[in-house]
């Protein structure tokens, strides 16, 4: 049971993962495209709140709690766990380059500010008709 949890936890941080680059690259992509609904704005408040919780969690030196709860979990289960932020293990397995969390904590303030900037570039939508 405690293995299913992490392993519940562990597609849980993938989604939001997804989530989070998806919006990164829809964006800007949907303006050139016209999409509507990338000017929705409680998917783009969710977007700006999930990557400020990842900014401010690497800018505090913490590891994500849901990389914590995982690892915590699949060690009670009796798998390895580590604390690295689950990015950080990713891109280390890939590239092989162990890299500092303030390395991450840089890279993930810099896409804050990315979406930040899209959200004044491209500003949501306040009204109940999206199109154009």
């Amino acid at each position: 049971m405690v293995f299913l949890a992490a392993q519940a936890i562990f597609w849980v941080h993938i989604a939001i993962i997804a989530f989070n680059v998806f919006g990164l690259i829809a964006i800007p992509l949907g303006v050139w495209l016209g999409w509507a609904f990338i000017r929705v704005p409680w998917w783009r408040l969710l977007h700006l709140a999930a990557l400020l919780v990842v900014a401010l969690q690497a800018v505090l030196g913490r590891a994500c709690f849901l990389t914590l709860w995982e690892s915590d979990l699949a060690a009670r289960a009796g798998e390895t766990s580590s604390n690295l932020p689950l990015i950080q293990e990713w891109i280390a397995r890939l590239v092989f380059w162990p890299l500092p969390i303030w390395m991450f904590a840089l890279f993930y303030v810099a896409i804050f500010l990315y979406v930040v900037a899209l959200w004044v570039l491209v500003p949501p939508r306040w009204s109940r008709r999206l199109a154009r």
